[in-house]
């Protein structure tokens, strides 16, 4: 897989966070941590706080070991690295990950309910299975980390998950992927949310995953 170059991930991120923050997916707080890979051991993040106003200047370079290579980071963002850290050195095919407080996603993490697989769009983003809450633990610790990765490892049709009581993370290949996949996944909460209204949202055909896949592979489609 080809990474980003350290410049290309630096406007990456900033296209992405801009894009989140247009589309609602920073909630009232405009906190977000975002992070791109640039090459097989190291990656560029965010330093932490509110991304209302990233500039490139506004990130640091770390290892796959989570260890600050060159710029610097909040005291906080310390319990943040092996959250993103770990998915890297997990998954090879990541190539940014997203951690934000999407509303309705959200919604499902303080619930403690996974966001079913019933809205098709979904699918184009690799998605074929319902996406889980992981148990709660501290932000950043070993246990909270740990669950995630457990995810991450054993479950390669899912490319986020929420983490309870807290919100969600998403981990896909590029910046702007990845910030779609959340604003999508976050559409995807809210229907189903307006759906039980309607007497609850229902599955999609079984075939569903196999045909847009097809699909996507005959019109030379990535989303």
């Amino acid at each position: 897989m080809a990474y980003l170059s350290e410049s290309e991930a630096r406007q990456a991120i900033v296209l992405a966070a801009h894009q989140l923050g247009e589309s609602g997916m920073l909630f009232r707080g405009n906190h977000a941590n975002l992070s791109a890979r640039i090459d097989g051991d190291r990656f560029i993040m965010t330093r932490g706080g509110s991304i209302a106003h990233l500039t490139a200047d506004d990130l640091a370079i770390l290892d796959l070991s989570g260890r600050i290579l060159s710029g610097q980071m909040d005291p906080t963002m310390q319990e943040i690295i092996q959250m993103h850290a770990g998915v890297y050195r997990t998954r090879s095919s990541v190539g940014a990950v997203i951690h934000t407080h999407a509303p309705h996603i959200t919604a499902f993490a303080v619930a403690h309910e996974p966001i079913p697989l019933v809205y098709e769009p979904l699918l184009r983003f690799g998605v074929s299975e319902a996406v889980p809450v992981v148990p709660w633990a501290p932000r950043g610790s070993e246990k909270s980390v740990s669950g995630i990765l457990d995810i991450v490892a054993h479950h390669p049709g899912l490319p986020a998950l929420m983490m309870a009581n807290h919100g969600a993370l998403v981990f896909h290949e590029t910046p702007q992927s990845a910030a779609q996949l959340l604003a999508t996944l976050d559409e995807a909460a809210e229907l189903v949310i307006l759906a039980r209204a309607l007497g609850g949202a229902k599955p999609l055909h079984p075939d569903a995953i196999h045909e847009v896949r097809e699909r996507m592979q005959a019109f030379g489609s990535r989303r």
